[in-house]
């Protein structure tokens, strides 16, 4: 999909997405798990072939995880948006939000107030665009410090491709206000932490599809009650 008749991609993320890939560009996009959402992604010409392996490196080396919407966000958003119950009247904080898609189901949701934490300034940039084209409203932290005692519901995507974060899962169920925790992964597939429930098992793919191995469109989500 590209950018509707009168939206211009906005400059500084093309100019930061450039700067990686020349060849890439931004256009608005609906990625499959999260349909009624639109969403300034790498354009699906990227997505029409596979990725050179040098493409893959940068991307690897210096990702711009705020223009891909990852596969365990796709699921998470997609669950909230069919269970908006889960967030309608509370406020989220959606920790390591990338693209921001979590943040902006929630808020389609019913959310009270929606706060996407993610320490890459990008990807802050990316959520406040993201909510404008969307016609939502998200504020944005780039320390969890900073908003962790807002929380009545945590959520978080695609945040243990790297172990060191799970601590985060204990932080969040210490939280001030005792939050509900909704989490998605695809990469620890025995992952079974204290306190959290299994809620379903659902196939997705980053999109623009990265060709990722099968393992990793597995995605698990979890819950942790408030309390």
């Amino acid at each position: 999909m590209t950018a509707p008749s009168g939206l211009t991609a906005p400059v500084h993320l093309t100019r930061r997405l450039t700067a990686l890939l020349p060849e890439a560009a931004l256009a608005v996009t609906s990625p499959p798990g999260a349909a009624v959402l639109r969403l300034w992604l790498v354009a699906d010409t990227l997505a029409h072939q596979p990725l050179a392996p040098e493409t893959i490196n940068a991307l690897m080396e210096e990702p711009p995880y705020w223009s891909f919407c990852w596969a365990s966000g796709q699921v998470l958003a997609g669950w909230i948006l069919d269970n908006p119950q889960a967030v309608a009247g509370r406020t989220v904080v959606d920790v390591g939000a990338g693209s921001g898609v979590v943040a902006l189901a929630a808020a389609q949701a019913g959310a009270r107030r929606v706060v996407a934490c993610d320490i890459d300034a990008d990807a802050r940039a990316a959520v406040q665009a993201n909510a404008a084209l969307n016609g939502l409203t998200i504020a944005t932290c780039a320390a969890l410090e900073d908003c962790l005692h807002e929380a009545e519901v945590i959520t978080a995507a695609d945040i243990l491709y790297d172990r060191d974060n799970l601590g985060l899962l204990d932080v969040f169920r210490n939280g001030a206000r005792a939050p509900a925790v909704l989490l998605a992964d695809s990469r620890i597939h025995d992952l079974d932490p204290p306190g959290y429930e299994k809620l379903c098992a659902v196939e997705s793919c980053t999109w623009p599809d990265l060709g990722e191995a099968h393992e990793y469109n597995q995605v698990r989500l979890f819950h942790c009650p408030a309390g």
